[in-house]
């Protein structure tokens, strides 16, 4: 609670700390002298007095003492990483290509990212935190990644153990929606992101939760079927869970970079537009069951950030009643692909220092 508030706050005194925490005064001043103790608090100096009495002493969270390791698999051609401040500054930047590597040697290539950004660190690393495709549990398990190949892989437990740091692992999708709302200023009463990349995900955030589900499932649109065959009579598309005509097929990066090769800038953006039409009716009945406000596209800009965009709106406003639609938002992430890779430092602030 006390590293929480000053995460958020800012430098603040013991005092407003019982006050903001409703600890006693003892409390706080026994958490924060172990916190000093530790490293992870100092104390800046005397406020400037605001009422009588002898000035307070401030304190505050050494942000710029530690460091996180975060990495993003969602990408369908690169796994990229980086070096962040506790506050989500980026100090270095890795990316590994994956040339078609899944399973193990997909595995091998991540240890080794994750070993090249703990050595690039400049100062203590809290913990590594890993944003992945798939359905991860709570213990940061990978239970099934069909494009990586990974099911029922102990990540975060094997990592931990590699790297000789603390690893926490979520599904991409979650982690950008974290990332959005923590760091990019998104409403977390109802927020979805949706990751486009080699898979499509959604993270959804309501009443300032992240929503998991059942078997942590939650979120798992690109599975969900949206077409029954291939447009001329033919069997749909084959997808990686073993199904035919999921929503993955149609909208993943590679799927839309096979779908416009060689169309004129016209037949791209009615192909664009169609596949957004299809993303709005699959995602109009999440809209009005959870009552969205904000709909946010995380993924190549130049894919997402025009007809299909638009098309997606315009579909879900069709479907829905005024009073879910009319308000909706439909835009670009705020944070770019850095979103999943601030996402995952989050993981780390939230699993080893309780900061959410």
């Amino acid at each position: 609670m006390v590293l929480q508030h000053l995460f958020h706050a800012g430098p603040t005194s013991r005092a407003d700390l019982a006050r903001s925490t409703s600890l006693t005064r003892v409390t706080v001043s026994d958490l924060v002298s172990d916190l000093i103790d530790e490293g992870l608090v100092e104390e800046l100096g005397l406020s400037a007095a605001v009422r009588v009495g002898k000035p307070a002493t401030l304190v505050g969270m050494r942000t710029s003492a530690y460091q996180i390791v975060a990495v993003d698999l969602a990408d369908d051609a690169w796994m990229r990483g980086a070096v962040l401040s506790l506050t989500g500054d980026v100090v270095v930047r890795r990316s590994v290509a994956l040339e078609g590597r899944t399973g193990v040697a997909a595995l091998t290539a991540l240890e080794a990212l994750c070993l090249d950004l703990l050595a690039a660190a400049d100062h203590p690393v809290v913990g590594v935190g890993i944003g992945s495709p798939g359905v991860i549990d709570s213990l940061g398990t990978v239970v099934e990644a069909p494009n990586r190949g990974w099911y029922a892989i102990p990540l975060a437990a094997d990592l931990t153990a590699r790297l000789g740091v603390p690893t926490h692992v979520a599904n991409d999708a979650n982690t950008a929606a974290l990332g959005e709302f923590t760091f990019g200023g998104a409403g977390g009463a109802g927020l979805l992101v949706l990751t486009v990349g080699q898979g499509v995900g959604a993270g959804i955030v309501l009443d300032g939760a992240l929503v998991q589900g059942h078997r942590h499932a939650a979120g798992e649109i690109g599975h969900v079927t949206v077409v029954d065959d291939d447009g001329h009579g033919g069997p749909a598309p084959l997808c990686a869970c073993g199904r035919r005509g999921c929503l993955e097929t149609l909208l993943s990066v590679p799927a839309l970079r096979r779908r416009l090769a060689g169309l004129t800038p016209d037949a791209v953006a009615v192909e664009l537009a169609s596949v957004g039409r299809l993303l709005g009716i699959a995602l109009a009945p999440v809209v009005s069951a959870l009552n969205l406000s904000e709909v946010l596209f995380s993924g190549p800009a130049e894919l997402l950030d025009g007809p299909l965009r638009a098309s997606t709106l315009i579909t879900i406003q069709q479907r829905t009643m005024p009073v879910i639609g009319s308000e909706l938002a439909v835009r670009m992430a705020s944070l770019g692909e850095d979103g999943a890779l601030l996402g995952a430092a989050v993981l780390v602030l939230s699993g080893q220092l309780g900061v959410t």
